[in-house]
């Protein structure tokens, strides 16, 4: 599955994007934690990761399928 990742979550990785093996019907909590023991950097940082799947803000039980693209990124604020 294609990653990509913004910000602090680039930064920690040093990577913009990455291809990550996931088991079918994983969930985007699974892809989150999977990436996070690929990359020993974001330990830790479990509340500070969001995840989107083809632009949208993404529940951590959401069913990944083949083809989406997925984006990791920390949480922003507005005003």
């Amino acid at each position: 599955m294609r990653v990509r990742y913004f910000a602090s979550i680039r930064e920690f990785t040093g990577l913009s994007e990455e291809s990550v093996e996931v088991p079918e019907g994983s969930t985007a909590e699974a892809l989150r934690r999977k990436v996070q023991g690929i990359h020993a950097s974001l330990k830790g940082q479990e509340g500070n990761i969001l995840v989107a799947v083809n632009g949208s803000f993404a529940e951590p039980k959401r069913i990944l399928k083949q083809g989406d693209e997925v984006a990791l990124f920390p949480p922003v604020s507005g005003g």
